[in-house]
């Protein structure tokens, strides 16, 4: 750490807490805005007469706010490297241990909720959708005018914060790069992103709900892995951390 640059580190700490701030933020930034005319055209092209389309919305989608499971891997680490700052390495070394344990288990089990509950609606999602007409028509005012442009420009926004995150860390310490774990950490964040607006573009707009509760999904497990990883790498910490507290003489 002696030739570690601290304010491009602090820089990093800021630009992922930024991306994933506007990640928990999606919910709210997306979606809401009148969906009733689309609806009303779609109703029409099923032959089906609806009289008050009043109330439908479109849908914010889960896949943004996901990313923020795979992202609190990326805020932790970031902040491991920030509390060597404050706290000597024999200290930190026992501290990172116990922490990580913590971390990983609380990460795993609420990405375990969080992939039970994207399985649900999607679920819901594809049997509202092949059950023709109304059943379909359901599903359009709930989940079918996905906000593909308002979702595009949120996730170039985090893109942005992560390559930038990615950029201060390297130039914090150039050595971060023989870190295996984080350079696949920082390829999977950033790969996820790219990913879910490409599946965005994908399809018509009446499915994007539907691919981005998959994109959901598979955020939910890549977070459930990286926490199984953090778990068992924090063993060899603890015991580390417990041998060395026993080897203390005693007072």
């Amino acid at each position: 750490m002696g030739d570690l640059r601290k304010p491009f580190l602090l820089l990093a700490m800021l630009a992922i807490v930024l991306a994933i701030g506007v990640e928990l933020g999606s919910g709210l930034l997306l979606g809401g805005a009148d969906a009733g005319a689309a609806l009303a055209d779609s109703a029409g092209a099923l032959d089906v007469e609806i009289d008050d389309v009043s109330g439908v919305s479109e849908p914010s989608g889960r896949g943004t706010g996901y990313l923020a499971l795979i992202d609190a891997v990326a805020v932790w680490s970031t902040g491991l490297f920030c509390l060597g700052l404050l706290l000597p390495e024999r200290v930190q070394g026992r501290v990172q241990g116990v922490a990580s344990l913590i971390f990983s288990i609380i990460l795993i089990i609420v990405g375990l909720v969080a992939l039970v509950v994207a399985f649900v609606e999607l679920s819901i999602m594809v049997s509202l959708f092949l059950a023709v007409p109304f059943g379909t028509l359901a599903y359009l005012a709930l989940w079918g005018f996905f906000p593909v442009g308002e979702a595009a420009v949120l996730l170039g926004l985090v893109l942005l914060l992560k390559l930038v995150w990615a950029a201060m860390l390297v130039l914090a310490q150039p050595r971060f790069l023989q870190n295996k774990g984080l350079v696949l950490l920082i390829l999977t964040t950033l790969l996820c992103t790219v990913v879910l607006e490409f599946l965005h573009n994908l399809v018509p707009v009446i499915l994007v709900s539907i691919v981005d509760d998959v994109a959901a999904l598979v955020f939910a497990i890549i977070a459930i892995i990286w926490g199984l990883v953090l778990l068992i790498g924090s063993i060899p910490a603890i015991v580390k951390a417990i041998r060395v507290t026993a080897s203390l003489p005693a007072r």
